[in-house]
């Protein structure tokens, strides 16, 4: 044990009743209050913002390909899907799977309700794992590239709307390029919730064979074909690879550029939680700096009489500091226990719930990285040591003459 440690600890104390002590507590209880509210804030903010992309990836998939005359009708202009693109989407480094799909506008009628849908018309590749995860009821349609199916899954919110019930059936009317009405009817064989309200209450999954025929197009024609990728935080260098080497009269989006809307919103959430830590850091730093200067200030006397006998203005610093760092670890080991405590809590039972409508989920999504958590910490322990090495400056003018009679 080194001498300015052996000083530091027989100095101060937490059990002694005391100004020091009272203080001490404050400052262990501040900075454990800082990392509890960082640590929280980082979980919610990164589980809030990987959950509602996962939400709006899972819909529109990362990257779609469409006809470059795209317009903002739901009539889609169809495209051939010719042997050149299939090598190009297999082939090309980072797509795992793409499928095609083609949305055409139409209308749920039943006989007290009219609604307008957009019918999502899909193939047999298309990937349904996300809305297995989303299914409320029944079972999500399995649909053939030789068979055309009446079969569809409508969204809870329609269903509840319109009275519609899984083994049921349902009459959606289209008008076709001649302005004329024409009704088909299908089969409801299961229900999902995304929690996407925008999504939710327009959207009808059907079979693409059916919005084919509905618009006089050939077997290999579509509207869109969406295509998935091995790491999403991949998607924009796979697009532009896609977006340089697809036909000329194609143009490749990702889900970003589709709905600019969301993916903005979460990216203030980043500048929100920046600012969070800042301010947490400051404050936390400036109560661990208060109590050190008014550690010294009761301990002038003390100062004084090390100097007289010899101890350097380093010696006495690190007195100091000792008793700081020690505060720092303190709170910082109160703060991580409670803090991870309750995201584990969190992330078990979802206690703390949200309203779906307002933020797409039911509870307050967690998501923790250790490594994340582990540079909070190293960051913030690093940080407040520079700040402290700001009121041990005063050491250095303190003078023993003056001090020990001060006492």
């Amino acid at each position: 044990m080194t001498g300015s440690k052996f000083i530091s600890d027989r100095l101060f104390s937490f059990s002694k009743e005391s100004l020091s002590s009272t203080v001490m507590r404050l400052a262990v209880t501040s900075v454990a209050l800082a990392i509890i509210v960082m640590i929280i804030s980082l979980a919610v903010v990164v589980g809030f913002k990987n959950q509602i992309r996962d939400k709006v990836v899972g819909f529109v998939a990362p990257i779609h390909i469409q006809a470059l005359d795209r317009n903002e009708s739901f009539e889609q202009k169809p495209f051939v899907v010719d042997d050149r693109l299939r090598q190009l989407l297999e082939h090309t480094d980072g797509i795992n799977h793409y499928q095609l799909v083609s949305d055409k506008a139409g209308m749920i009628k039943t006989d007290e309700e009219i609604q307008g849908v957009v019918m999502k018309g899909v193939d047999a590749r298309y990937d349904w794992s996300y809305f297995e995860r989303c299914l409320v009821e029944g079972m999500t349609p399995r649909y053939s590239d030789t068979v055309r199916s009446s079969e569809v899954i409508v969204s809870k919110a329609i269903a509840n709307k319109m009275l519609l019930t899984v083994g049921g059936s349902m009459r959606v009317w289209f008008i076709d390029e001649d302005m004329q009405a024409r009704g088909r009817k299908f089969d409801i064989v299961g229900t999902f919730e995304t929690g996407l309200t925008e999504f939710d209450e327009r959207y009808v999954f059907c079979d693409l064979g059916q919005i084919r025929r509905l618009n006089h197009w050939e077997q290999d024609e579509t509207g869109t074909v969406e295509v998935w990728v091995d790491d999403m935080d991949r998607m924009e260098e796979v697009n532009e690879a896609l977006y340089y080497n697809i036909p000329g009269d194609l143009a490749s989006y990702t889900a970003r550029n589709s709905n600019p809307q969301v993916f903005d919103w979460l990216d203030l959430l980043d500048t929100n939680v920046w600012l969070i830590l800042t301010l947490l850091f400051l404050v936390a730093g400036i109560t661990v700096i208060s109590m050190l200067l008014i550690l010294i200030i009761e301990r002038t006397s003390t100062i004084g009489l090390l100097k007289a006998m010899g101890a350097s203005d380093r010696f006495v610093r690190r007195v100091f500091i000792y008793r700081s760092i020690r505060i720092l670890l303190i709170g910082m080991l109160i703060g991580n226990i409670i803090g991870l405590g309750f995201c584990w809590f969190q992330q078990a039972t979802g206690f703390i719930h949200l309203n779906p409508e307002t933020y797409y989920l039911s509870s307050v999504p967690i998501e923790l990285r250790w490594g994340m958590v582990l540079a909070l910490n190293v960051g913030a322990f690093v940080l407040w040591l520079l700040m402290l090495l700001i009121p041990t400056a005063i050491i250095n003018g303190i003078r023993p003459s003056r001090s020990i009679r001060f006492e």
